[in-house]
C-alpha cells in the first residue's frame, strides 16, 4: 500500500491511496471461504459448494466492500498518524476520476480532497477590550414583574354588573325574528364568552352594564365572525359553525371579573415557597434578585455574541470555501447549491467560531468534569421549569430530570457543548478588559435589532 499527500495550497490537500493484491486478496479470500461455509446452492450440500462457483457469484461485491473498508480505515489512520487537522470529512477528489474496473484491475488508486484547518493566532490578553452591558433595574420593570406575578396567580371573581372586560356565563339559544326561542335552532346551556372579545361595538355596548339574570338578544355571527370561535362557543364542529346565522338570546347566569392576586402572604408562598418570603419588602427584594439574575443571563448572552464577533474578526481565519461548500452539499441531502451559496456566510462564521473555541480550549486547558456537567444540567433544568412559572419544583425532582437528560447522548452532547462555551465566555471575562456600560432594558433590546 502506498499513501501520499499533495498540498495544493495552505488550505487544500489531496491524499492518494494505492492498493495491490497483497493489501486486499487475503481478506477477500477469507470472506469468500466464510461464504462457502454458509451458502445454500441447489444441488450442493451446505459447505460443499465449489469455491470457483462462490467466486463467480460473490467475488466482485466482496472485493468492492473489502477495498472500501481498507481504504476508509487507512485514510483515517493516516490523517490521525500525520496529525492532519481537517475540516469536515474527506471527499472524493474532484480533479481526477477514479476509473475502477473490478473485473480486470488488480491494482487500485483512490484520491481524496481534504480541507485543512488554517494556522491562526489569538493571543487573548487584557489589551483586548470588549463591551459588557449591565442592564439597569428600573422601578417600572419591578412593578411590571410584580403585576405579572399577581396576574399569574389571579382568578375570576363573581360581580353583579358587567363593565366591559368580564367573562359571561349562561345559555345561548337561537331565536326567531320575534325573539322567541327557535326549538330546532342552535343552542347551548352552558356557554361562556368574554365581552371584550366581541367584534361588533354596538353589540358589545349592550352587554356593558348588564346584570346577572339579564337576557340580551344579539347577532351571534356579528359578535363572533370566526367559525372556530363560534364552534367553541356553541360546542359544535367547525363545519357546522359555518351554518350559524341570525339572532341568539344570551341568558346571563354569572358575570366573572378577573382579579390579580392580592399582594399578601399567600402570594409570597405561591411564588417562592412556604414562608420563604414573609413581608412585602422581602417580596420586592426577591423579585429584584430574580430580575437581576435574568438580566445577568441576558448580559452574558450579549457578551457571548460580542465575543464571537470580536474573536472572528481578530483571528481573520481564511477557510477552504469551495471544499466546505462541497462538504455541506454532500452531507445535507435537502439543500441545493443555490441555498448553500446564499447562506454560506452563516456556515463560514460557525466554522470559524468552532475553530476558535477548539483553540481556546486546547491552549488554556479548559475542561468540563462530569460533576460540572451535572451541576450545569441541574441549573438549565431549573431555568426551564422557571420559564413555565414553576418555581417550587423540589430539588430532587430537578436533579432526577437533569440526570435523565444526561443519559440521552444528544442531550448530553448539547449540554456539554453549552458548558464548554460557558467556560470560554468566563475565560474571556476574566482575561480581556471589560468596557462596562450601564444601559436600560429598552436600549439593550435595541442592540439585537442591528
Amino acid at each position: 500500500m502506498d499513501i501520499t499527500k499533495e498540498n495544493l495550497n495552505d488550505l487544500n490537500a489531496v491524499v492518494s491511496i494505492k492498493l495491490g493484491p497483497e493489501d486486499y486478496q487475503e481478506k477477500v479470500d477469507n470472506v469468500l471461504k466464510d461464504y462457502r461455509k454458509k451458502a445454500k446452492v441447489d444441488g450442493f450440500r451446505p459447505g460443499m459448494v465449489p469455491l470457483g462457483l462462490i467466486k463467480r457469484m460473490y467475488y466482485k461485491p466482496v472485493l468492492a466492500e473489502e477495498i472500501n473498508k481498507i481504504v476508509s480505515e487507512n485514510l483515517m489512520n493516516y490523517i490521525r498518524d500525520e496529525k492532519l487537522r481537517i475540516l469536515g470529512e474527506p471527499l472524493p477528489h474532484e480533479g481526477k476520476e477514479n476509473s475502477i474496473d473490478f473485473d480486470r484491475d488488480t491494482e487500485f488508486e483512490f484520491s481524496f480532497d481534504l480541507g485543512l484547518v488554517p494556522d491562526f493566532k489569538l493571543n487573548i490578553t487584557e489589551k483586548d477590550k470588549i463591551v459588557f452591558n449591565n442592564i439597569e433595574i428600573e422601578d417600572k420593570v419591578v412593578e411590571e414583574y410584580i403585576e405579572n406575578v399577581s396576574r399569574r396567580f389571579g382568578d375570576f371573581k363573581p360581580v353583579d354588573k358587567a363593565e366591559g372586560n368580564e367573562l359571561v356565563k349562561g345559555s345561548l339559544k337561537q331565536v326567531d325574528e320575534s325573539g322567541n326561542i327557535n326549538e330546532g335552532g342552535f343552542s347551548v346551556d352552558e356557554a361562556s364568552f368574554s365581552i371584550d372579545l366581541i367584534k361588533d361595538e354596538e353589540i358589545k355596548k349592550r352587554f356593558i352594564g348588564a346584570q346577572t339574570g339579564a337576557q340580551i338578544i344579539f347577532d351571534l355571527r356579528k359578535a363572533y365572525p370566526n367559525d372556530s370561535e363560534l364552534a367553541t362557543l356553541l360546542k359544535i364542529d367547525r363545519e357546522k359553525a359555518a351554518e350559524v346565522n341570525g339572532s341568539f338570546m344570551a341568558q346571563i347566569n354569572e358575570i366573572l371579573k378577573f382579579e390579580n392576586h392580592p399582594i399578601n402572604q399567600e402570594l409570597f408562598n405561591k411564588t417562592f415557597g412556604e414562608d420563604q418570603v414573609k413581608s412585602e419588602e422581602e417580596f420586592n427584594a426577591k423579585i429584584r434578585e430574580e430580575i437581576k439574575a435574568n438580566y445577568e443571563r441576558e448580559s452574558n448572552y450579549r457578551f457571548a455574541l460580542d465575543c464571537k464577533k470580536y474573536l472572528i474578526k481578530k483571528a481573520g481565519i481564511t477557510l477552504p470555501v469551495d471544499f466546505l461548500k462541497r462538504w455541506v452539499l454532500a452531507t445535507n441531502e435537502k439543500m441545493t447549491q443555490e441555498q448553500i451559496d446564499k447562506d454560506f456566510g452563516e456556515y463560514e462564521e460557525e466554522f470559524q467560531w468552532q475553530l476558535i473555541k477548539d483553540q481556546l480550549i486546547r491552549e488554556n486547558e479548559i475542561s468540563v468534569s462530569e460533576e460540572e456537567l451535572l451541576e450545569y444540567a441541574v441549573i438549565m433544568a431549573r431555568n426551564q421549569f422557571y420559564q413555565y412559572g414553576l418555581y417550587n419544583v423540589p430539588d430532587e425532582h430537578i436533579q432526577k430530570y437533569a440526570q435523565e437528560q444526561l443519559t440521552r447522548k444528544d442531550d448530553a452532547r448539547r449540554l456539554r457543548d453549552m458548558k464548554y462555551e460557558d467556560k470560554i465566555i468566563s475565560f474571556m471575562k476574566e482575561t480581556v478588559k471589560l468596557d462596562n456600560k450601564e444601559i436600560t432594558l429598552e436600549k439593550f433590546r435595541k442592540l439585537f435589532e442591528k
